[in-house]
């Protein structure tokens, strides 16, 4: 086994993405109650991750975890009381998209701000 190899093995088991834990959920349970009009969009599953949850804030500002597939997902939704979407079906909302547009937009000015001081 090479070096690579085993850096991409550290902290989980051979073949395995890392599955979603407490502080995944924790996480996403303080976002969505710091922010208004959240929904929740459900990504597939990958080579690289377990399913994971896009949840989206009315102003477009977003956080990825992991959750115990489909049905952590739902249950997810129930708790914080948020609608919850199939990412693949519905796409990502514009508002998404949008805000990190002026993200990129905000750091472009700051690195030309930087440079002239």
């Amino acid at each position: 086994m090479g070096l690579l190899d085993r850096l991409r093995l550290r902290g989980r088991a051979a073949g395995r993405p890392r599955q979603a834990g407490r502080d995944d959920l924790a996480h996403l349970e303080r976002w969505a109650d710091a922010r208004t009009g959240v929904e929740a969009f459900v990504e597939p599953k990958t080579a690289f991750s377990e399913l994971t949850v896009v949840l989206v804030a009315q102003d477009g500002e977003w956080t990825r975890r992991r959750v115990d597939g489909p049905q952590g997902a739902r249950a997810l939704g129930k708790s914080l009381k948020i609608p919850v979407y199939d990412v693949q079906k519905l796409g990502y909302p514009q508002r998404m998209r949008d805000h990190d547009e002026r993200q990129r937009i905000l750091r472009k000015r700051d690195r030309l701000r930087d440079l002239e001081n």
